[in-house]
């Protein structure tokens, strides 16, 4: 009797869940694109930018817990579904702005809409994933992030250097945004029990292996009460995550302005310049995660292979930047850019770490608190990197300081406890 293949319906969810995260990208990123034309247009000082840039995150942050106790509550499927329609309604409300304050406003609300879609994703991955899975689940869902940047870098400037207006073009993304939900609703389900497509063989294969999964650190004396994850871990996350989120965040709110500013960009070449340096982020992405993989198949234990890549990920960001200072060339600048880029975006491995060491009824409130640590971090570099310029007017400290962070990122990540159960 013939073998029934598997169904791939876990891969359509992930391409869905990887598809939100790439509109939600190019929504966040639009703003940094726009912002030399609309901060001209409103004449708002560096540190004015700054605030305005940091705003999504303020929201974003703060429903983080939140978001993640909802999708554990809920389902991913009603929360995602929510979350898509309302940033979309509010990116298309930010073209209606009439100066700094009601572009903060929009921005906020546009970051409240987006806090839960990566803590459902980390639960997805959870429900939806074998354990031999998850550090591919974990990084097609998060090198969305950077390919949307990509994308959005080179669309949203290109649109408005065609179109010759912002307001045109946030409107047009924020309406694509909403339609996005109806398709999220149609397709999405909670765990692959309930949907349709899936056969016995992909449910078997998503199951395998979960009855060998640790339970234990549930019992731990050293677990934080509540989440199921020790203290020393959960505050080693918090830290890795938030440094590594600053060298994102602050490449995706501040590095248009860099490239326009410092290196002598028009607005086409700014778009071309971010679509390279996020695309080489996006790649690093998927070969971080297929590379620990890899190196998990190759009988190394998931907890070395997570912790080595990552550390890979943190020095070479830290040479990257330590070294962009001394060139002067701009092209070389861009290749350095996207080099720090590629390795910088290893750190999506950072997503299975909620699978790996939570319970799986917790999985979404841990995702959540590990991504406002991210949030947080996402708060301070913007109007941080706005104070240094305006003190100091050279983006030499700021990329020194970035150099910082990733010091951080690394010792943050060696000091998470994976236990040799977690495999």
């Amino acid at each position: 009797m013939m073998k029934t293949k598997a169904s791939n319906v876990r891969w359509v969810v992930f391409c869905i869940i990887f598809l939100l995260v790439v509109v939600n990208l190019i929504d966040r990123i639009s703003l940094s694109i726009a912002m030399p034309t609309i901060a001209a247009e409103f004449d708002l000082s560096p540190t004015m930018q700054g605030i305005i840039l940091s705003s999504f995150f303020w929201a974003y942050a703060l429903l983080q817990i939140p978001g993640g106790w909802l999708i554990d509550k809920f389902g991913p499927r009603k929360i995602v579904t929510g979350s898509t329609v309302l940033w979309g309604l509010f990116q298309t409300l930010a073209a209606f702005s009439t100066g700094g304050i009601s572009l903060l406003l929009s921005r906020f609300m546009l970051g409240a809409g987006e806090a839960p879609l990566f803590p459902a994703g980390g639960k997805l991955n959870a429900t939806w994933l074998s354990s031999k899975e998850r550090g591919r689940g974990a990084v097609i869902m998060d090198c969305g992030g950077p390919l949307g940047a990509a994308l959005g870098g080179i669309i949203i400037a290109y649109m408005i250097a065609e179109i010759g207006s912002w307001r045109i073009v946030f409107a047009i993304i924020g309406i694509i945004t909403m339609l996005l939900g109806v398709v999220t609703w149609k397709y999405l389900r909670d765990i692959p029990q309930e949907h349709a497509s899936v056969n016995a063989a992909e449910l078997n294969l998503i199951t395998e292996g979960r009855s060998e999964e640790p339970k234990s650190a549930v019992n731990s004396e050293q677990v934080s009460r509540g989440i199921g994850i020790s203290k020393i871990s959960l505050t080693a996350i918090l830290f890795g995550r938030a440094a590594w989120a600053m060298m994102f965040f602050g490449l995706l709110t501040w590095g248009p302005s860099y490239l326009a500013q410092a290196r002598g960009f028009d607005i086409k070449g700014v778009g071309s310049a971010t679509f390279i340096i996020f695309l080489c982020g996006a790649l690093g992405s998927l070969c971080g995660g297929f590379f620990s993989d890899f190196l998990v198949k190759r009988g190394l234990a998931q907890r070395i292979a997570i912790k080595s890549v990552l550390t890979i990920s943190g020095l070479s960001t830290l040479a990257a930047f330590y070294l962009l200072p001394t060139m002067n060339d701009a092209i070389v600048a861009i290749s350095i850019l996207s080099i720090a880029a590629f390795f910088l975006m290893w750190g999506s491995l950072y997503w299975s770490f909620p699978a790996l060491l939570a319970p799986k009824e917790k999985v979404g409130i841990v995702g959540g608190i590990m991504n406002m640590a991210g949030s947080i971090g996402g708060i301070v570099v913007p109007i941080l990197v706005g104070f240094i310029l305006q003190q100091t007017n050279d983006y030499n400290n700021v990329l020194f300081f970035f150099a910082g962070c990733s010091i951080v990122y690394i010792l943050g990540t060696l000091s998470i406890q994976l236990s040799k159960q977690n495999r």
